[in-house]
């Protein structure tokens, strides 16, 4: 497969070339971009998929719930619906996505809306009643016809977007010179144990520009698994099937092992839609943990008393505070 890829890197330099010109029409404004006169927080990436955009969509979601009123707006990846669509909670991930579900669900209070249009979403949250004081963007940093207040670019740990190349050879969706739309980027997946010598050789390799802040995150793992009724801590499992359908399992895998647990694993691809078959063969498992955003997809399909999965939650590892005063003053400022 490395071999086909760095084959196709004639490709990479024209799809490159297109998205490049496409981003500088936006500049120059011969394609425009639409602003608002509230707050519009994207969450975004330069590479394809694994960059912990869900936990940080959350993260946001638990600093500003109390405080204003919130929805978040995301494509609504692989779901059986177009158009415009407002969750309840009680939907299959088939109906909405899986993530705006997981969303919908663990935040019940929040606004979360599909929309394969950014602008049409954004203009459709508007006319709620209450409306919508601050909106969420789930992956949409490419999406140039919106241009949002605010933009966080999350790069992850292991696979920093300065040393990937355009697809097909890598797994950038723009060249790394997009990366100066950004408000702030975040380190994602960090070790939890990353120095402050260790975060200022990537601060020197990123470059970024004076106004740019950079975060260092690291993802949290519960200590215990749970599922529609039943709570279990993880050291009691024993021979269990892990199923995985993201972009990357590997955190989670070097996890479970870090804790001595004895498993199997069975990964699909991202947002992968389970069929029948599979359902099949899964329900003769004794016991499978999952993810969150596979939960959503799994649930009232796989056994209850078997399925079980394991939440995750973003943390900052460096200028938390300041983070959350950058953010606020952005919000506060409209």
């Amino acid at each position: 497969m490395q071999l086909i890829r760095k084959l196709l890197f004639p490709f990479s330099i024209l799809y490159g070339s297109i998205v490049w010109l496409r981003n500088k029409f936006f500049d120059w404004n011969i394609l425009t971009s639409k602003v608002y006169d509230f707050p519009v927080i994207c969450v975004g990436n330069l590479n394809v998929g694994g960059t912990g955009k869900s936990p940080m969509i959350e993260y946001l979601i638990r600093l500003l719930q109390d405080s204003y009123n919130l929805a978040t707006l995301s494509r609504g990846y692989k779901r059986t619906t177009s158009g415009f669509y407002l969750l309840k909670g009680n939907e299959s991930a088939a109906l909405t996505g899986d993530e705006p579900l997981q969303f919908k669900q663990k935040f019940p209070s929040i606004n979360v809306a599909v929309h394969e249009n950014r602008q049409a979403g954004i203009q459709q949250l508007r006319r709620l009643n209450p409306q919508p004081e601050v909106i969420l963007l789930d992956d949409a940093f490419q999406h140039r016809k919106v241009k949002p207040g605010f933009s966080i670019v999350l790069s992850a740990y292991h696979d920093l977007y300065v040393d990937d190349f355009m697809l097909p050879t890598g797994n950038l969706r723009e060249p790394k010179t997009g990366i100066k739309r950004a408000n702030l980027v975040i380190i994602t997946k960090c070790p939890i144990d990353l120095n402050k010598k260790q975060q200022e050789k990537i601060r020197k390799k990123l470059n970024l520009q004076d106004h740019q802040q950079l975060y260092f995150s690291s993802i949290l793992y519960d200590e215990s698994c749970y599922s529609i009724s039943d709570v279990k801590s993880l050291e009691s499992l024993n021979n269990f099937t892990l199923v995985t359908g993201i972009a990357n399992p590997t955190p989670l895998v070097n996890y479970l092992e870090e804790n001595n647990l004895s498993f199997k694993h069975l990964a699909f691809a991202d947002h992968h839609n389970f069929n029948e078959q599979e359902i099949a063969k899964l329900n003769k498992e004794e016991f499978i943990l999952t993810t969150e955003k596979d939960f959503v997809r799994l649930k009232g399909r796989i056994s209850k008393e078997k399925l079980f999965y394991i939440p995750i939650k973003t943390c900052l590892l460096n200028n938390e505070d300041e983070f959350k005063k950058e953010l606020l003053k952005f919000i506060d400022e409209y």
